[in-house]
C-alpha cells in the first residue's frame, strides 16, 4: 500500500508536468493523465479495503484454528478419562468374578461404581445440554476446521487481488509517463482480475484452483 501511494503521488506530479503546467501539451494528453491519475487513486482505495479485509480473514483463520485445537484437546481429555473409568470398571468386574466370596458390601460398592461408570461414560459420549460430550466436541472441531479452511482460502483470494491491483497501479503509472493507451488496457485487465478475485475473497463463491 505504501508503494501504491508513492506511485500515485509521482503520477500526480507527472500529470502536472512535474510541478508546472505545459500550456502547449495536447488537451487529450492532459485529460488522459488526469483520468489515469483518478483511476490510480480509486485502485489505491480498493487495495486499502482489501488489505483490511485480508487482515480480518487472517484473524478469523487463526481463531478458528485455535477453536479446533481446543475442541480436539477437550475431546481427547474426555476420551482418556472415559477409558480410565471403563478400565477401573472392568478391573472390579474381574475381581468379583475371581473372588466369588467377596463380602456383600464389597459387591455393593462394585455395583455402585459400575453404575456410576456407565452413567458418566454415556454422558461423556454425548451431552447435548452442555455441548461438551465427545460427539458434540468432535462436531464443533470439524466445523471450526471447515471455517478455518474457508477463511484461509478467502484470504488467499484477497492476496491475489491485492497483487493484481498493485501490478495495475504500476502499469497505470507507466502509461501516464509514456502516454501509452495500450498500457492502460493492460492496467484495466489486471485491475479487472484483481477486482474479481477480491469479490471472490469477500463472498467465497469459488474454491481455490490450487
Amino acid at each position: 500500500m505504501h508503494e501504491a501511494h508513492e506511485i500515485a503521488e509521482k503520477v500526480v506530479e507527472a500529470g502536472h508536468g512535474h510541478g508546472h503546467h505545459d500550456p502547449h501539451a495536447p488537451t487529450s494528453d492532459n485529460d488522459f493523465r488526469r483520468n489515469v491519475g483518478l483511476l490510480i487513486g480509486v485502485l489505491a482505495c480498493i487495495m486499502a479495503i482489501i488489505t483490511v479485509a485480508g487482515a480480518n480473514m487472517m484473524k478469523e483463520t487463526l481463531n478458528a484454528n485455535i477453536e479446533a485445537s481446543d475442541s480436539y484437546a477437550f475431546y481427547q481429555a474426555k476420551n482418556l478419562r472415559q477409558q480410565v473409568w471403563l478400565a477401573s470398571s472392568d478391573t472390579m468386574e474381574a475381581l468379583r468374578r475371581a473372588v466369588p466370596s467377596l463380602p456383600p458390601d464389597a459387591k455393593a460398592f462394585i455395583d455402585s461404581h459400575q453404575a456410576s461408570v456407565a452413567k458418566n461414560v454415556a454422558r461423556w459420549e454425548t451431552d447435548p445440554s452442555t455441548g461438551e460430550g465427545k460427539k458434540e466436541l468432535l462436531a464443533k472441531a470439524r466445523a471450526a476446521i471447515e471455517a478455518r479452511d474457508r477463511a484461509r482460502d478467502r484470504n488467499q483470494w484477497l492476496e491475489v487481488a491485492e497483487a493484481m491491483l498493485q501490478i495495475a497501479v504500476v502499469v497505470a503509472s507507466t502509461s501516464v509517463l509514456t502516454l501509452s493507451r495500450r498500457l492502460l488496457v493492460v492496467c484495466v485487465t489486471f485491475a479487472s482480475i484483481g477486482i474479481l478475485a477480491a469479490l471472490n475473497g469477500f463472498f467465497g463463491m469459488l474454491p481455490l484452483p490450487w
